[in-house]
């Protein structure tokens, strides 16, 4: 909860605030700060998706071991996981951005401070940049994915086999609404970030971002 509040607080009353007094403006600190939270926000709610996805598993898969697997120990190793690679993931890009130089026109065709919006505003060379990009978003995209998909795919198969319609639907409610969410936070993403297109219009680019900024959470 405090994690998707924190989320949606990075960008949100900020946007509001340039609707409502017109003022669109920020500055280039201000603006860093709020790539580095929303990058690290981003990627705890990978992480803790991931884990919630892993709870679901087990809880559905082994339900007689669900007590034992998930013990407290194991949950604080996983949040604490999830804090430290999300905290090195944001740190890391941010020191990147820290050496570009901004030399055009510097406004951004969005509504918060994207760090893919603010690579294009960059004339110093960003292929450094990009490949952090590409490698990092391996880690705390793709494999959290994978993951999800992977427990989802045993539970899948767990639930085929169950022959009574009252154990599918208990099952469903078990991971029902958090499978909706996770579809609907990566699928946006994955259109934004891995799939871009010079014929999407920043337009439907900065819906797409409000998708997994504001409804996800509040779904959540």
């Amino acid at each position: 909860a405090f994690s998707d509040v924190a989320f949606s607080s990075v960008t949100v009353p900020n946007m509001l605030m340039n609707m409502q007094t017109q003022d669109q403006s920020i500055s280039y600190a201000g603006c860093v700060t709020q790539m580095y939270f929303f990058i690290f926000f981003t990627d705890l709610d990978n992480f803790l998706l991931t884990s919630m996805a892993y709870d679901r598993y087990v809880a559905i898969c082994h339900p007689l071991h669900y007590m034992s697997t998930m013990r407290e120990g194991l949950c604080i190793f996983l949040v604490a996981v999830s804090w430290v690679l999300s905290f090195a993931s944001a740190l890391s890009h941010t020191l990147l951005l820290a050496r570009l130089f901004f030399c055009a026109d510097n406004t951004i065709p969005h509504f918060f401070c994207d760090l893919g919006a603010l690579l294009k505003l960059s004339c110093s060379d960003t292929s450094l940049n990009q490949l952090a990009i590409v490698t990092v978003g391996v880690a705390v995209i793709t494999l959290p994915l994978l993951c999800i998909l992977i427990s989802y795919g045993r539970i899948g198969a767990i639930i085929l086999k169950v022959p009574s319609t009252k154990g599918i639907c208990k099952a469903l409610s078990s991971c029902g609404s958090h499978l909706s969410v996770v579809s609907l936070y990566y699928g946006t993403i994955i259109w934004l970030y891995f799939f871009p297109s010079s014929n999407t219009s920043s337009d439907k680019n900065i819906i797409a971002s409000v998708m997994y900024t504001v409804v996800t959470p509040l779904l959540n």
